[in-house]
């Protein structure tokens, strides 16, 4: 099955070796985002506007995509401190809607460029 690389101006570029998503058949695999405004490529201040930025990105991504967070099947939220976990259930209410996609939140020591979260998505396309 061929794979499609997905980019989109929307979204923070890829800071490493990995690209915004990849679309195999109908699947989209959507790269770990964390708060960075794709313009400034500056990490948003604060737990409230990192939580905001990262879903905002994952949408711009699947828009680039050519779907939504609708299409999401799978969610994985990476926090600094479980303690935001709320924040995170709030956030997802705002962007995702239901039946919502199924989820893991891990607690991590450290995320790139000093993160307080991350998500990445998996989408299905029809």
């Amino acid at each position: 099955m061929p794979k499609t690389i997905i980019s989109t101006a929307a979204a923070p570029a890829a800071i490493g070796t990995y690209s915004q998503a990849v679309r195999a058949g109908d699947t989209v695999y959507l790269s770990g985002q964390i708060g960075l405004d794709p313009t400034s490529m500056q990490l948003a201040e604060g737990i409230d506007a990192q939580i905001d930025r990262v879903f905002a990105n994952l949408e711009a991504v699947a828009a680039g995509a050519g779907g939504s967070l609708a299409d999401a099947v799978r969610v994985t939220i990476y926090l600094t401190d479980l303690v935001h976990f709320g924040k995170v259930n709030e956030a997802m209410a705002r962007y995702f809607p239901q039946p919502y996609p199924a989820r893991a939140a891990v607690g991590v020591a450290s995320l790139p460029r000093g993160a307080l979260v991350e998500a990445d998505a998996v989408l299905v396309l029809k």
